[in-house]
């Protein structure tokens, strides 16, 4: 999906439609805190202790959404959207 470097759009702050920067922003989810208990407790039983532990469980993986940051010309406030739901293409900038 291509998306313009610059497009007119509505920004929340400043409360009316101004020219907007694009900057292509699509994430993967983020992973687990590594201090959390229950991930210090799963690598202690890897470590060799006590028996063998079961693996993380199959999960049918959601798509990722296309999302775009918009910064405002006028206020210079950033604000993100997403431009289409789950994403088939991913989205970059016109060169």
């Amino acid at each position: 999906m291509i998306v313009p470097k610059e497009m007119n759009s509505f920004c929340p702050t400043c409360n009316k439609h101004a020219k907007h920067k694009v900057k292509v922003s699509t994430s993967k989810y983020k992973s687990g805190r590594t201090l959390a208990w229950g991930t210090r407790k799963h690598e202690r039983k890897l470590a060799g202790y006590h028996g063998k532990v079961k693996g993380k469980a199959k999960v049918k993986k959601q798509g990722i959404r296309n999302k775009i940051m918009l910064e405002c010309s006028v206020c210079g406030k950033k604000h993100e959207r997403v431009i289409s739901g789950r994403m088939k293409k991913k989205a970059e900038t016109k060169k």
